[in-house]
């Protein structure tokens, strides 16, 4: 077998079978994801998500894991690897990941991006804060509409929160590399932090005395909403300076928290006038 061949089968020059097989092995689908809060590094994939990462100079890339169509891809659209990748066929990357992940043939490992203290947020805009919203599809979705109206930052807990990387990474399609993520261990002490540096902290519960659309918003903007079925805990709502909810014309008067999040943000930078910034 030749330098070329082997390179092309295992992924780098030299490399044994039994080498590449290790390398194979699939320990993110047996050990769950480990990421932005966890000890070991981010797990992203699919094109959109590693493309943002490859391109955000903050993000550590420890390895790149490319079928040879994703990497004509990349060639093609000229995104620069940034590190030397590794040649690998689809199955390869199949078995690092959950049967029903799309990867489209690109795998990174990363380290995390730093978190940002709840007392360097700008003032003006919005930050979204979700109180134990665990479902890591909707918090991925949720980032992606955050990236979508400018959210200059996210606030979740460190217990109760999905890591940020793989189910999540790959929901938010990108919008990991460009919405901050304020990790916090307390929600209660974070809210009041924001009180006290003039956010006006709404909280989205269905048992809120006015319509979102209809109370009087100002900059700097806190929506603060909690997971599905339980909604905000009692010790959130009541550390929020206002509470409101979302008024539905249809049968059906709740939303899936992602939906709500997007429809929360469209009324908040509507009425603040940020949409035309």
């Amino acid at each position: 077998m030749t330098d070329s061949s082997r390179k092309h089968r295992f992924g780098r020059p030299g490399r044994t079978k039994e080498q590449a097989a290790a390398a194979r092995r699939p320990a993110w689908r047996d050990r769950g994801d480990r990421g932005e809060r966890g000890d070991g590094p981010v797990i992203l994939y699919g094109w959109h998500t590693v493309t943002a990462a490859l391109a955000n100079p903050k993000r550590k890339i420890r390895r790149l894991l490319l079928t040879e169509n994703a990497a004509r891809r990349l060639t093609e659209e000229n995104i620069p690897t940034r590190v030397t990748p590794e040649m690998v066929r689809p199955s390869a990357i199949d078995q690092l990941l959950s049967p029903d992940a799309v990867h489209q043939g690109l795998f990174v490992e990363a380290d995390p991006l730093p978190s940002p203290d709840i007392a360097t947020l700008p003032q003006q805009g919005i930050v979204l804060v979700l109180d134990q919203v665990t479902d890591p599809h909707n918090v991925g979705a949720i980032m992606r509409s955050a990236a979508a109206f400018a959210v200059k930052a996210i606030v979740i807990t460190a217990r109760h929160s999905p890591e940020a990387t793989g189910v999540l990474a790959k929901s938010a399609s990108g919008a990991l590399e460009l919405v901050p993520v304020v990790t916090v261990q307390n929600l209660a002490r974070a809210l009041t932090a924001l009180n006290e540096r003039g956010f006006l902290t709404v909280g989205l519960d269905s048992a809120g005395d006015s319509d979102l659309a209809t109370i009087e918003l100002r900059e700097p903007l806190a929506l603060v909403l909690g997971a599905e079925g339980k909604g905000l805990r009692q010790l959130t709502r009541e550390t929020c300076s206002a509470l409101a909810r979302l008024d539905l014309p249809g049968d059906i008067k709740s939303l899936n928290v992602s939906n709500a999040a997007a429809l929360a943000l469209y009324v908040g930078a509507s009425r603040l006038g940020l949409m035309g910034r």
